[in-house]
């Protein structure tokens, strides 16, 4: 028998069904359906941990750790809910006939619903605080605009630049963050000024050049979904490169401060050297960002070298699995670097006040 997914059936879940049209349409991409046969243990393959998992077709018997079983169908109350939320934990479950599970990720599915509460929040907020109509239109419709914004897409929510941002300061950055039209050829940040704005790339294209031997060299190449201008706030540097829009679009910038409230200081986690020390002795590795003729005249013993302006290359290609501890010489491009990959979703801590805390003696 075949089972077809869609979003009526989403729209039956709890607390899935607090999303609107557009949010389940996005929600189904993440959605795991899986057919039990008559007899198994729906639970055998996959379990319950780190998903939530509803019953959507057939009918199973769950056993719970005080002893008690109960039936539950596709078609009852409780197969709204997730399985195995509530206490006591299931021991055992069987299909009674062939059935279908659905599976999301807690974590997604946990950041869409805060998300989406705040921002159901704050657009309320915006028509209870302004004076009169017009500034109530203004107030809503810029909201609204940064709610159908792709930076808040399910896709960028999993794996964007704000995946990570804590959720408690969600409602923050909705108030803060402000949207601009950006025009093919103009020039967004320039190399040398000082840092004013971090950039989330809405619409559009832009180019990332540096000035080298009287030649501007192209770096990169950004795209909707993109970010730039972080590293010099993060490390309090002059901007190290020009960013020029290739195409009209349309930018969200968060000013240095509300970047350093909202973004930074909860990603940047600083760390002492003997603490350090005892983190690498227990599996953490040094990684250091400095240039490679910086990091073969001193570097920390069994560290590897990533530049900080090959951060962004390495992301994807350094092990998830293990935990960094980012150096320079004072602190200030680690804390950058460290941004960065934090932001990547990479467990990664800073050296405070980089090699300057450590022993010369320390150094190789």
């Amino acid at each position: 028998m075949s089972y077809v997914l869609d979003i009526k059936v989403l729209a039956g879940l709890e607390p899935i069904s607090s999303f609107g049209p557009a949010r389940l349409r996005e929600l189904l991409d993440y959605c795991q359906l899986e057919t039990v046969p008559e007899g198994s243990d729906p639970f055998k393959g996959y379990g319950l941990h780190g998903q939530s998992v509803y019953l959507v077709g057939g009918e199973i018997e769950l056993v719970y750790q005080d002893g008690n079983r109960v039936t539950v169908s596709a078609q009852s109350e409780w197969a709204k809910h997730p399985l195995g939320k509530r206490q006591p934990d299931i021991v055992a479950a069987t299909a009674l006939r062939e059935s279908q599970l659905l599976r999301v990720d807690d974590e997604l599915l946990d950041r869409l619903i805060t998300f989406d509460q705040y921002s159901q929040h704050h657009l309320t907020g915006a028509s209870h605080h302004a004076d009169n109509r017009e500034e109530h239109a203004d107030a809503s419709a810029g909201v609204k605009r940064l709610l159908n914004s792709s930076m808040f897409s399910a896709d960028r929510l999993k794996d964007g630049p704000l995946a990570h941002l804590p959720m408690a300061n969600v409602s923050l950055l909705l108030q803060r963050i402000e949207a601009i039209a950006a025009w093919a050829g103009e020039i967004i940040i320039r190399e040398g000024d000082e840092g004013d704005y971090y950039y989330l790339i809405d619409s559009g294209h832009a180019q990332v050049t540096r000035h080298v031997g009287g030649v501007d060299m192209p770096l990169a190449d950004l795209n909707a979904g993109d970010v730039f201008g972080e590293e010099a706030l993060a490390s309090g540097a002059k901007r190290n490169a020009t960013v020029t829009m290739k195409s009209n679009g349309v930018l969200l910038r968060l000013g240095r401060q509300d970047f350093t409230e909202l973004l930074r200081e909860p990603l940047l986690h600083k760390i002492g050297y003997e603490q350090a020390v005892q983190a690498v002795a227990q599996g953490a590795v040094w990684l250091d960002v400095r240039h490679p003729p910086e990091y073969r005249y001193d570097r920390l013993r069994g560290a590897m070298n990533v530049p900080l302006n090959d951060i962004r290359n390495a992301i994807g290609v350094l092990d998830r699995g293990k935990k960094y501890i980012a150096y320079c010489q004072s602190g200030r491009r680690s804390a950058a670097a460290a941004f960065l990959l934090a932001q990547a979703g990479y467990d990664v801590q800073v050296l405070d006040n980089g090699l300057w805390s450590v022993p010369k003696s320390a150094q190789q």
